[in-house]
């Protein structure tokens, strides 16, 4: 099948990939000319594990090609996949100017029948918006406008593409039934993880699911800081909770809060949705600001620790991505924490295996980057360990103890 993927950041490219994988063929459309060199070329603009390999074997197969030509990625594919941004606005609500922009675009040029599947996170009623759309600009062609919403966790895309837990499809259009269904078939061998619905549902089923997992993250913070205030172990206390079928134990780890590109912009959209639908969300407001203090507890501890007294000491940091496995750092509380010690005159060092490049366009030369994680505790009064990479897990503390100024 001939397909267009329309937005090549972390969705478009993985989706891309994918399916070019299955033995489809693939045009990747994106404004982005250094981005799409960077892309023919075979070199990802971002980290995500395994997406390397699909994206050289595929463009030596073939399989996949790009383009900035909007007008040659509509004519090209049957099906059309929109995976472009959808970032918060001022108000709190998804700026879908990027969508919309697409699907002009799509009215446009369309010379036959499209299935056009929306990837991007989208307020709920959009495809019907965007369908009506389509119908208003061109009488003469079919369209078939899906809510096709993906779950993917950046650090684990691929396998959450070609092994979902769900697939979920809105539509009511029985042809673009017969389509996802066969696009989605080779990832279906085992079980079949389908759910089909109208438009509305699979958009607002895509909130929901974030906005529990966010819900999950809070709640545990939420125990977490009562655990210590009453002297109780979180950790004992998450795996007891976790262990009863009813909870499960996923995201049930205590931090300082979530961050990404998904779940805070997808809680503060619904949020904004609800309210403007007429009804407040008492308890998404509450998660949200249970997440918006959780980062700030521990640079409270930093200053209780050391009586106030921070500015002139030196603070290591292991971590600068939002979790590990990625090299993301919007909404990073490693980044909010950095830029509060920074404020109160603390010194950083900070190291992460591969966020540097990225957390440098943000905090710039105010903070000194090291090419390993002893290399910044020089010296340092202090470590603040923000993302649980792997390599961080069981460090040789002795030789910690040896490198900094103060063992905390």
């Amino acid at each position: 099948m001939r397909i267009s993927v329309f937005g090549t950041g972390y969705v478009g490219t993985v989706v891309a990939v994918a399916l070019a994988e299955t033995g489809n063929d693939v045009m990747c459309v994106d404004t982005d000319e250094k981005r799409l060199t960077m892309l023919r070329e075979g070199r990802l603009p971002f980290h995500e594990p395994g997406v390397l390999e699909y994206l050289q074997r595929n463009i030596r197969e073939g399989r996949l090609t790009f383009t900035s030509s909007a007008e040659e990625g509509v004519r090209y594919g049957e099906v059309l996949f929109v995976a472009v941004g959808t970032p918060q606005g001022d108000d709190g609500l998804t700026d879908l100017g990027a969508l919309k922009e697409v699907f002009r675009s799509i009215g446009r040029f369309a010379n036959s029948r499209k299935v056009v599947a929306i990837k991007s996170t989208v307020p709920v009623g959009t495809a019907r918006e965007m369908k009506k759309m389509l119908e208003e600009m061109r009488k003469d062609v079919e369209f078939s406008v899906v809510s096709n919403p993906e779950f993917m966790k950046e650090g684990a895309a691929l396998a959450d593409f070609t092994k979902p837990a769900r697939v979920v499809i809105g539509t009511t259009d029985e042809y673009a039934r017969q389509i996802m269904t066969e696009l989605y078939e080779p990832f279906m061998r085992v079980s079949k993880r389908v759910f089909f619905c109208n438009n509305e549902t699979a958009e607002m089923i895509k909130y929901a699911s974030n906005a529990f997992l966010a819900t999950k993250i809070s709640f545990i913070n939420e125990i977490a800081n009562i655990c210590e205030r009453v002297g109780a172990d979180v950790n004992q206390v998450r795996l007891a909770v976790g262990a009863d079928p009813r909870i499960g134990a996923q995201f049930l780890f205590p931090g300082v809060g979530f961050g990404g590109s998904c779940l805070p912009k997808d809680l503060n959209s619904l949020i904004a949705q609800a309210k403007k639908a007429g009804y407040t969300p008492s308890l998404l407001d509450s998660v949200r600001s249970v997440n918006e203090k959780q980062w700030k507890w521990l640079v409270a501890k930093i200053e209780a620790h050391f009586k106030g007294n921070l500015k002139g000491l030196k603070s290591a940091l292991w971590g600068l991505s939002f979790k590990p496995e990625t090299d993301d750092i919007r909404e990073s509380p490693a980044l909010k924490i950095a830029t509060a010690l920074l404020e109160k005159g603390v010194k950083i060092s900070a190291y992460d295996p591969v966020a540097i490049p990225n957390a440098k366009k943000v905090l710039g030369d105010s903070v000194e980057y090291g090419k390993g994680m002893y290399d910044v505790l020089e010296g340092a009064d202090m470590l603040v360990v923000v993302t649980e990479w792997l390599e961080f897990r069981h460090p040789d503390f002795g030789r910690m103890h040896s490198l900094m100024r103060q063992p905390v």
